[in-house]
């Protein structure tokens, strides 16, 4: 969440950051009743202060009265303290609501955004940074994936469609095989040679995860709610590692010297696509269910641009090892994620759609989710604490990855020749066929 002392010191950079961000009028509407709470607190902690004096100046008083026999007085300064005794309770009692709507209004509001995010409001504002590889020139028309594995005998989406319905899919032989081939690819690419430490994690976790890493309470509708209580509280499906890992050292203060923290974790993701109507509606690209190992680092502001770059390469990493072309882009103010200061995505080359996907995407968010989750680090010599900044990124999205494997190295028999990279993770094999 957003610093309450920023927020109310400097609402012109908050409102700079959601006219950047392209928000709508209730948010710009949140600063302004941010503003008017914050009087209304102000007036109610001097109101109290002054009946608080009062109340223990009578205090004293009425004593004094009693034993020089001004009983009527005395009681008439005692009924001036009771009412005072009211009155304070219906100031706590609006401190209370207002602390309450005040701590509503930051966790709605979205992060402020870095300097360099450029502007704009969707897909086609962001900003190409570099790419990396050629795409391919087929001899012939390449097929889109879900055709192509299809036809191969290695994904079935007819036989999910009849247990779940759409979005779903069921990987077969060769496909099972490279799907798990790629997260074990990743996660020890990982942990080998970019010094991520591996986790596993639960599958489902409380709101109050979630409201950490700024998922709710806005984007409810993008989740899948477990019916009843888990151990007393509600429950989600987790729609990326990234929520329980960094929830890993909630309400902790590390030491300095523990950071950078860095994990790597394979998940299942579950997301409701709430906002995807009508989109990708074929094939692996958008699944209610899909798979991903995800990179989160824990650091100091001072070194989170940094780390962030770092991140960024590491993913990159993959898909250069994949042989897969890509290109790094920018994502604008009004198309970052709203928990995001500073977002960088990596697309990758779609042969059939004839155009870069995401495929990763890496955020900086400095300290406002530390913030959402009470996640504190020590400072130099011990003299207090901040709070961390928190960094994730794809390292990838497996079933996508998938979908890029396939398209690119297809050959115009209908085979897939397997990346030299992944072929020890797949015992060996170098082409997928389709049986006879």
């Amino acid at each position: 969440m957003l610093d309450r002392r920023f927020l109310a010191e400097s609402p012109d950079k908050v409102l700079e950051t959601l006219a950047r961000r392209h928000a709508g009028d209730d948010a710009l509407a949140m600063v302004q009743r941010f503003a008017s709470i914050e009087d209304e607190r102000k007036a109610a902690t001097r109101e109290l202060d002054s009946i608080r004096q009062m109340r223990n100046a009578n205090s004293k008083a009425i004593g004094l009265l009693y034993r020089e026999g001004k009983r009527d007085e005395a009681d008439a300064m005692k009924e001036e303290v009771r009412l005072a005794a009211d009155r304070m309770k219906e100031l706590e009692q609006l401190q209370g609501r207002l602390e309450s709507e005040s701590e509503a209004i930051l966790l709605a509001l979205p992060n402020h955004l870095d300097a360099r995010v450029p502007p704009g409001k969707g897909d086609d504002d962001a900003v190409e940074i570099s790419r990396w590889g050629t795409p391919r020139s087929f001899d012939f028309e390449p097929v889109a994936h879900d055709d192509l594995a299809t036809a191969l005998g290695i994904l079935d989406t007819e036989r999910a469609a009849r247990m779940v319905g759409a979005r779903f899919a069921m990987l077969r032989g060769a496909g099972a095989a490279m799907e798990r081939g790629l997260i074990n690819f990743f996660l020890q690419l990982h942990t080998t040679e970019h010094g991520y430490t591996e986790v596993m994690v639960p599958y489902m976790v409380w709101g109050s995860a979630l409201q950490g890493t700024g998922q709710l309470p806005k984007f409810e509708a993008d989740l899948f709610k477990i019916e009843g209580k888990v151990n007393g509280s509600d429950a989600y499906l987790v729609p990326t590692a990234e929520v329980p890992v960094t929830n890993l050292h909630r309400e902790e203060t590390v030491a300095l010297e523990q950071l950078p923290i860095k994990y790597a974790c394979f998940t299942p993701c579950f997301r409701s696509e709430a906002g995807s109507y009508g989109r990708d509606t074929k094939g692996l690209i958008r699944q209610h269910q899909f798979h991903k190992v995800e990179m989160v680092q824990i650091t100091t502001a001072e070194n989170s641009a940094q780390a962030h770059l770092d991140l960024v390469s590491h993913a990159e990493r993959c898909l250069q090892l994949l042989g897969l072309p890509y290109r790094k882009v920018e994502i604008a103010g009004g198309d970052a994620s709203a928990a995001a200061a500073y977002q960088i995505d990596l697309e990758v080359w779609v042969p059939s759609q004839g155009k870069y996907r995401e495929i990763s995407s890496c955020s900086n968010f400095w300290d406002y989710q530390a913030r959402r989750m009470g996640l504190r680090h020590r400072k130099a010599e011990g003299k207090g604490t901040s709070f961390c900044h928190t960094i994730n990124g794809s390292g990838l999205a497996v079933g996508r990855t998938l979908v890029a494997v396939l398209e690119n190295y297809q050959q115009a028999d209908g085979s897939v020749i397997v990346p030299e990279v992944l072929r020890p993770f797949l015992g060996g094999l170098d082409r997928i066929e389709a049986k006879q």
